[in-house]
């Protein structure tokens, strides 16, 4: 997935990756709070690799820590946007993110692909909803609680 890089590669004196508020960059702070950071994976979507709709893509680390029901959101092309950012994004827990994907592979249509890319738009140049105030990303994921 292509993206515009938004942090350093700052680490401490024991070779670990500082804190992402401590890595984040003045410009990549407005990128993401205006979801410019995003435009690159157009060309993502123009080579077939990724759809404008579906799950996010999430770190390959992250496949063996998804339960047998979490891994049912790869049953689609992932996406720029879904269900779990128009209804949360980085303000809902991994838990729930993975339920809101789960129902949209379960309820995929193109009206609903439509109602997702109008809220999008709109929580976009409305700047609602964008991202936190920090500008961070969300929390590392650990592994399902159930």
């Amino acid at each position: 997935m292509i993206k515009f890089r938004t942090m350093t590669n700052k680490r401490d004196a024991e070779g670990r990756l500082l804190p992402d508020a401590e890595r984040l960059t003045r410009f990549g702070r407005f990128l993401r709070a205006t979801s410019l950071d995003e435009l690159p994976e157009l060309w993502n979507v123009l080579k077939g690799e990724m759809s404008l709709v579906g799950p996010r893509p999430l770190l390959i680390e992250y496949i063996p820590l998804y339960s047998t029901e979490q891994l049912r959101r790869h049953d689609v092309r992932p996406g720029i946007t879904g269900w779990a950012q128009v209804n949360g994004r980085n303000n809902i827990s991994w838990e729930e993110k993975f339920k809101l994907d789960i129902w949209y592979v379960e309820n995929q249509t193109l009206l609903l692909d439509l109602k997702i890319l109008f809220i999008t738009l709109y929580k976009v140049f409305s700047m609602n909803g964008i991202t936190d105030s920090s500008g961070i990303s969300a929390e590392k994921f650990t592994g399902s609680k159930e």
